[in-house]
């Protein structure tokens, strides 16, 4: 298709495509936009975290590419959690800083928790199932591992507000419903949404500096 014919609808939808059939890290499937994983890296890197809890890990690209920035900084632990790591691909799960809990994000949360030292910095990336309800259970069951100033990061809200796919109601609405639930604790950063198309449109949740446990 000529690109320039294109309207910016069916161009993110083109775009959609080939990061779900064609995205690879280190040569592992990776449905993740390129543009969004440049923002991680910058928070990670201005965060330097001591761990990073990533829910669903599908062939563990995103894991890896992780463990790969932990590398650089030269500390710390990717803690990925799914319901099913069969698909996982060797080349991350060979990697040290890779560790991986399987069950019910949910459910094994409280097991995440005894994983990660207290007061360390721990961003949270959501990309499970994209179900409102489970997307909304994920959020208040991992929040409080995030300290004041950090990132929870709730992947495709661009579900149905920005591409017609995936649940309806989905994460969109989930992080509305949870935003509501605590007012003034949680603000939406749009400065990470800063090359205009993100596959994570006010997904990019900082917990206020002055929020507290």
């Amino acid at each position: 298709m000529d690109i320039g014919a294109q309207t910016v609808r069916d161009w993110m939808a083109t775009l959609q495509q080939q990061i779900v059939s064609s995205t690879t890290y280190a040569g592992i499937p990776t449905v993740k936009s390129p543009l969004d994983a440049w923002i991680y890296q910058e928070i990670i890197w201005e965060r330097k975290p001591q761990y990073i809890v990533e829910i669903g890990n599908w062939c563990g690209g995103s894991l890896l590419m992780l463990a790969h920035w932990l590398d650089a900084l030269g500390h710390g632990v990717v803690i990925g959690v799914d319901i099913d790591h069969s698909r996982i691909a060797p080349l991350a799960l060979a990697h040290p800083r890779v560790h991986l809990v399987t069950g019910d994000a949910a459910a094994v949360a409280p097991h995440v928790y005894s994983l990660i030292k207290p007061d360390a910095e721990v961003p949270v990336i959501e990309d499970s199932s994209h179900e409102c309800a489970q997307t909304l259970e994920v959020l208040r069951a991992y929040e409080e591992l995030v300290r004041p100033g950090g990132y929870f990061i709730v992947e495709d809200t661009i579900c149905w507000h920005g591409l017609d796919v995936g649940p309806q109601p989905g994460p969109w609405e989930a992080v509305q419903t949870f935003l509501a639930e605590q007012p003034g604790r949680w603000t939406v950063d749009r400065r990470r949404e800063k090359f205009q198309v993100s596959w994570n449109p006010g997904g990019y949740l900082k917990r206020e500096p002055q929020s507290h446990a």
